[in-house]
């Protein structure tokens, strides 16, 4: 097993190469058949990729504990999609992950450029192959996923109880999709350059991967929230860790990619911003795998130590580097087309749309450097706290919130102060009448929420406004039923309202992180068996029996103790009481994991729209009272619901009408051979 892995991975290096010389030479020559040979070897390094995953999957599966890799992150015990997700719990199979992916998307951005962009497709093709030579060499001469241990044990030592857990089985390959798929966009951006067809068409080549892998990364990282939430047991979802900070970052020069684009395809501007921002987004996607592996900074989500920073670090050298070198080289071809004619223009929005959020992406590169910084200045490393990241990220992101609702309203070029007057003022009365009546609630006790929750309202009625003008149009022209004409509306402009969808979603993340971090209320319990406190305006509960009273005959302990081959468990029941009445019962517990003799933390959770009610049990030890930490974390279920709506909309703007199919398909010359 060991062999055949090592050997699929050579192969998929040799293929790697291969096609990269392929690509160049067809390049060069202009040769069609060369091109043909380099695509093949796209897909010949899918293929063997696709052979080591399923190989180490075989071995996690079948408790092939002579590799090294099973036998440290797996065990017999082990539920059976754990030992699936055992292969990215660690450092070569995670890699081995990152690798397989690339080969993935490669060979689908070949396979969907067979008959178009033939002209671009060889740069794409010796650029992807380029990173694919970096992993696969890295896994087969540097760190091998397929390392063998001179005897073999009778049982593993079992994946981190902290990724045991369901979140975990999507979030990692989430941020990979994400991550990895950037990569696209990356490579027809330098294929324009090197080609010089630097005018749309490579925009439109990647419109829909990078829309699609935003929503990867961005799904990736609020499911990443959600296991910090129920597995680490601390009350909250986000902590500026430096991992998430690596997440975080070419997401938002992502989002500012994915505006800006929109400029230069309308207007013929941005040209060098937007090859920067393509540029910007990898390097930050393939910085956010080298701080998880290089040690630079610790973090619960890191892998510890490791050799490999050295080579990441190199490679986004050679990767921003080299871009940088060929956007200079082509300035000439990148001049605008257009010039900014008024800041009150939708392309002025956009801009400031830009800044904004590159500028949030250095205040967190810069806060997550920090102890990097400081350690080369005065030899001590010092992090900043969450603190210095929220106090500038608020009034950034209250300014982006709103930005959200004047964008798309406003007009290109030049807005008339009577368009403004159209768009805008019924949206500012509701914003007002509805930051009036927040006045009379607790919000504006804290100001920065009662702030964001009247943006919020602002951006709302913009695009609500919108849908509501659009469908009225529809419904009067078209006569249909009000209901047909949304759906119309909806299905002809999916692009545009698709990003109104995503617009109200951004509301919701908003609205929740205001709401769950300026209302939220937390104490700590010692509680023995059957006794109550009043804290934080409820009655809490220990509902466990006292030490030597059995439950009724047929009743369940309240309090059980599991024991099985995996784990044993012990949890508490408490009971949340408001005037009386019981407002939800709670089961926090501990586990102790069989083999690894490690703890972990579960969390006792029930969520509302209105608020969360989350408990965490630190210590339960029969005789002395129980130690808990309760949270009450309003509005957090938004955040949560946010992303599904984020999604959707995402999915609505990439899907393909009919119509740009049609025209796709009329473009592609009858009979043409794939080259």
């Amino acid at each position: 097993m060991a062999i055949f892995g090592r050997s699929a991975l050579l192969l998929a290096f040799v293929a790697a190469a291969v096609g990269i010389c392929l690509a160049l030479g067809a390049h060069s020559r202009r040769s069609r058949s060369w091109q043909a040979s380099a695509e093949r070897a796209v897909y010949a390094t899918f293929a063997f990729t696709t052979l080591a995953v399923g190989t180490l999957w075989a071995g996690l599966l079948g408790d092939h504990f002579e590799l090294r890799n099973v036998a440290d992150y797996s065990n017999r015990a082990l539920p059976t999609r754990f030992k699936f997700s055992a292969l990215w719990g660690s450092q070569a199979g995670s890699l081995l992950l990152w690798c397989w992916i690339l080969s993935i998307f490669a060979a689908l951005a070949v396979w969907l450029n067979r008959r178009r962009n033939r002209e671009l497709m060889p740069i794409v093709v010796a650029i992807l192959m380029g990173v694919a030579i970096f992993f696969t060499g890295v896994l087969s001469f540097v760190t091998s996923p397929f390392e063998t241990l001179a005897s073999t044990p009778a049982d593993g030592t079992g994946l981190n109880p902290l990724l045991q857990n369901p979140y975990m089985v999507i979030h990692p390959p989430l941020l990979y999709l994400g991550y990895v798929g950037l990569s696209v966009p990356f490579a027809f951006a330098m294929a324009a350059l090197v080609t010089r067809r630097v005018d749309t068409q490579w925009i439109v080549a990647v419109r829909r991967w990078t829309i699609l892998s935003w929503l990867f990364l961005g799904s990736g990282i609020l499911l990443g929230s959600r296991w910090a939430y129920e597995e680490l047991g601390w009350g909250g979802y986000w902590a500026w860790d430096p991992v998430e900070n690596a997440a975080l970052m070419p997401w938002l020069v992502a989002t500012a990619f994915l505006h800006s684009v929109m400029v230069q395809e309308r207007r013929g501007m941005l040209k060098v911003w937007n090859m920067s921002l393509v540029t910007l987004t990898f390097s930050l996607s393939l910085f956010g795998t080298f701080l998880t592996r290089s040690g630079l900074l610790s973090s619960i989500h890191a892998f510890g130590q490791s050799t490999l920073g050295p080579y990441f670090l190199g490679l986004i050298i050679v990767v921003a580097g080299g871009a940088i070198g060929l956007i200079i080289s082509r300035l000439s071809s990148l001049r605008s087309e257009h010039g900014l004619e008024s800041f009150v223009s939708r392309e002025g929005i956009f801009l400031f749309n830009n800044l904004l959020l590159v500028g949030l992406a250095a205040i967190v590169f810069f806060g997550t450097m920090y102890p990097v910084f400081t350690e080369a200045t005065v030899n001590r490393k010092i992090a900043v706290g969450p603190s210095y990241f929220e106090q500038l990220a608020v009034p950034i992101g209250v300014a982006l919130l709103i930005l959200t609702g004047v964008g798309p309203l406003v007009a290109w070029r030049k807005a008339s102060l009577a368009q403004l007057r159209r768009r805008f003022v019924a949206p500012l009365v509701v914003a007002v009448v509805g930051g009036a009546l927040l006045i009379l609630t607790p919000a504006w006790d804290h100001w920065v929420a009662g702030l964001v929750f009247t943006a919020g309202i602002f951006v709302v009625a913009c695009v609500t406004g919108e849908f509501i003008r659009g469908t009225q149009t529809r419904h009067r022209l078209g006569g249909v039923s009000w209901p047909g004409a949304l759906i119309q509306l909806v299905s002809r402009n999916r692009r545009r309202f698709g990003g109104y969808i995503v617009h109200l979603g951004v509301v919701l993340v908003f609205v929740a992180l205001a709401g769950s971090k300026s209302f939220a209320k937390e104490t700590d319990l010692a509680l023995l068996p059957g006794e109550s406190a009043d804290a934080i305006g409820y009655t809490f509960v220990n509902e466990c029996l006292p030490a030597g009273v059995t439950p009724p005959a047929g009743q369940p302990n309240p309090c059980p103790r599991v024991s099985n081959a995996n784990e044993r468990s012990v949890v508490l029941r408490l009971g949340v009481f408001k005037d009386g009445k019981r407002v939800v019962t709670l089961t926090p517990g501990r586990r102790i994991y069989v083999v690894s003799q490690q703890p972990s933390t579960e969390v006792g959770l029930s969520s509302t729209p209105a608020r969360d009610y989350y408990a965490v049990l630190n210590e339960m030890i029969p005789g002395k009272a129980a130690k808990l930490s309760v949270f009450i974390n309003p509005l957090v279920m938004w955040l949560w619901l946010s992303g599904l709506l984020i999604v959707f909309g995402g999915l609505v703007a990439a899907w393909p009408t009919r119509r740009a199919t049609r025209l796709a398909r009329a473009a592609e010359p009858s009979g043409t051979q794939v080259a």
